[in-house]
């Protein structure tokens, strides 16, 4: 699949999304609702964004290779405290290659460099609060178990930065941040089920990481 065609299959893959085909909604009660906590940022959040920045992890402007890893429809919500829709956040996403590395000046591991592993992208959030990405699945890098981090940015709240984990990671144990959350049903919520995607996005995975804001401004 050339470069051009694969970005033809995302904006197909974006509308079906907006339009709610893909991305079925889930029905929560503001009572169940556990506001999802800052997480420290790291030290590889990029010093300069890269020209390419949109929402597919897995292709590079320009480059006609696939990143290595397995591919990942990862999709969810961002909601407020109420469990309403916020729409216009701006959610960024980065995380390390499939060989845990990232593509950053500072990450000195002798790790492979993937060139077609885009390692950071950001969306816009939809009339109904929704994100998409398609990336990779996360691996481990030195220290830590898998995880992606996010950065969101709204007029409405501000900002926050967390990072999402894996269900089932035997080494989420061991991580000493995902470890820091205390309540476990806030440790449940933000370690998300990766389960067999539908062929036809384009990727072996899929998940769906909700974000509940802690505060959103009046008005």
């Amino acid at each position: 699949m050339t470069n051009q065609n694969s970005r033809r299959k995302l904006l197909r893959w974006a509308a079906l999304s907006a339009a709610g085909i893909l991305l079925p909604g889930r029905m929560l009660r503001a009572e169940d609702l556990l506001p999802t906590p800052p997480i420290t940022e790291g030290p590889f959040y990029p010093r300069e964004l890269p020209l390419d920045d949109d929402n597919d992890l897995t292709q590079v402007r320009g480059r006609n290779g696939l990143a290595k890893g397995v591919i990942l429809d990862l999709a969810g919500r961002v909601l407020d405290p109420r469990g309403r829709p916020v729409r216009n956040a701006q959610v960024e996403i980065w995380q390390c290659n499939a060989f845990g590395r990232y593509h950053h000046p500072d990450d000195h591991s002798s790790a492979p460099i993937d060139a077609n592993f885009q390692g950071f992208g950001k969306t816009v959030t939809d009339a109904e609060g929704r994100y998409r990405f398609r990336t990779i699945k996360p691996v481990p890098y030195p220290g830590r178990t898998p995880h992606i981090h996010f950065k969101l940015a709204g007029r409405d709240f501000g900002s926050l930065t967390t990072q999402m984990f894996v269900a089932g990671e035997p080494l989420n144990e061991r991580d000493f941040l995902y470890r820091a959350i205390r309540d476990e049903r806030v440790r449940k919520a933000m370690a998300v089920q990766l389960v067999p995607s539908d062929p036809a996005v384009g990727a072996s995975l899929r998940g769906t990481f909700d974000i509940v804001l802690g505060q959103v401004k009046a008005g």
